[in-house]
């Protein structure tokens, strides 16, 4: 997750030798990239294991782990994290961070509870971006309920801006089961790159399936 909301600098590097691939769903795989190629139609588990989604077309799967990453929490992207990425969180256990801290961070990122609400749950994203992304404002655009998983979940859609001096757009589809969160959460660039990636996102959140 963080290096969807934190790496600027890498990811624009990214994104500008990958500008002219993103709509073909080109894979970013090579000579010692991070990145996996997830093809179309193609059902993977994410994260812990403990959801699987179906891709309805080429994005690239975040591979291995930064010191910041925890084993919940998995990134894809189709154009390069600067523009657009698509998080999984598989079945966070109470008391468990979406990323990793020093114990002694100034500014730390709440643990999710099992006993959170959605508003708490919202807040909880919301605080993740001030202090890991460097959102200078968050908007909160909506907050519905909304099915996921078989379960009474939630619906959030916001927009941030952030030190870059750009516009993100998201939205994130989640549910507490079983005291776990489940979450699928879409953040790009508000001009062209929400828009391409929110019929994938939607595909994605749909295909969704927890596996025990």
């Amino acid at each position: 997750m963080t290096k969807m909301i934190k790496t600027f600098a890498l990811a624009n590097a990214l994104a500008l030798s990958l500008s002219a691939c993103g709509s073909t769903g080109s894979s970013l795989g090579g000579l010692g990239s991070p990145y996996g190629l997830v093809r179309a139609g193609q059902t993977v588990n994410v994260g812990s294991g403990a959801m699987s989604v179906t891709s309805p077309r080429e994005w690239n799967r975040q591979g291995g782990f930064s010191f910041t990453d925890v084993r919940w929490v998995e990134d894809w992207t189709l154009n390069g994290p600067y523009l657009d990425g698509i998080t999984f969180v598989t079945a966070l256990p109470d008391n468990k961070r979406l990323i990793w801290q020093e114990y002694k961070a100034d500014r730390q990122v709440p643990r999710f509870r099992s006993t959170m609400t959605a508003p708490e749950v919202a807040s909880l994203l919301e605080t993740l971006f001030r202090v890991e992304g460097g959102s200078v404002e968050f908007r909160t655009l909506g907050l519905a309920p909304r099915t996921f998983l078989g379960a009474n979940g939630f619906q959030l859609d916001f927009e941030h801006l952030d030190g870059d001096e750009v516009w993100r757009k998201g939205r994130a589809v989640g549910a507490v089961i079983d005291g776990r969160l489940y979450l699928v959460m879409l953040d790009a660039a508000r001009a062209h790159y929400y828009a391409q990636a929110l019929p994938d996102y939607e595909a994605i959140v749909r295909s969704a399936a927890r596996r025990r």
